[in-house]
């Protein structure tokens, strides 16, 4: 059977631009979710290694591969236009520790991703999918955790964001409820580390919204 999606697919508006960004430089930036990762092949060395989950069009993880050039960082989404843009920036402004899959993040965490080999997870902002006969598509459930389970290493570290408290309740029970797990804390409009204001965030706040901000540590 077709697993449930906790995505739609839209392209949106592709530029031109992003287009070429992305015919030009994917296969300098880009990995297969199909293969084996292994850093020091694609890195170069091992160091600590971030994967965000739905960069978008990877403002936040541009800028925090060069904030810490000591450490590593892989993006995945499916979002082809936002790949594009950050290509297109990554042109004028290079980064050799950063890389990106354009893929369903559980194919990359099934297939490519080998045990224990993550510090950190940073899921921001992940569609909510509100309406209860959608829940079963939201990306943090036990099905995510198993997998997160098996390449993060001990005392990883997962920073999570929603303007959803319905869903932020959620993920605090998802996590609480696995021994694997310990939650850190839950915040209300205190950003976590590793995250920057976003489009979505801004937006939240001008409906009047609150943004939570979760911390989860991988104990065992």
């Amino acid at each position: 059977m077709r697993p449930v999606r906790s995505y739609v697919r839209r392209e949106g508006r592709f530029t031109p631009a992003q287009r070429h960004a992305l015919a030009t430089f994917w296969s300098r930036y880009g990995l297969d979710a199909h293969e084996p990762f292994d850093a020091c092949s694609v890195f170069g060395r091992r160091a600590p290694l971030t994967l965000e989950i739905g960069c978008g069009d990877g403002v936040n993880l541009e800028t925090l591969a060069g904030r810490f050039p000591d450490e590593d960082f892989i993006g995945v989404d499916v979002y082809r236009p936002g790949l594009g843009a950050l290509l297109g920036r990554l042109t004028e402004t290079p980064l050799t520790n950063l890389r990106l899959y354009a893929a369903d993040v559980l194919d990359v965490l099934d297939t490519a991703l080998p045990e224990a080999s993550l510090d950190r997870v940073l899921i921001f902002f992940a569609d909510p999918w509100p309406k209860r006969r959608h829940h079963k598509r939201r990306l943090v459930a036990p099905a995510l955790l198993e997998r997160l389970a098996r390449v993060l290493r001990e005392e990883g570290q997962i920073y999570l964001a929603t303007d959803d408290g319905g869903y932020a309740a959620a993920m605090a029970d998802c996590f609480a409820s696995d021994p694997r797990f310990g939650l850190v804390s839950v915040r209300r409009n205190d950003p976590a580390p590793f995250r920057l204001p976003t489009r979505f965030e801004r937006r939240a706040r001008r409906r009047g919204a609150d943004v939570h901000d979760l911390e989860v540590v991988r104990i065992r």
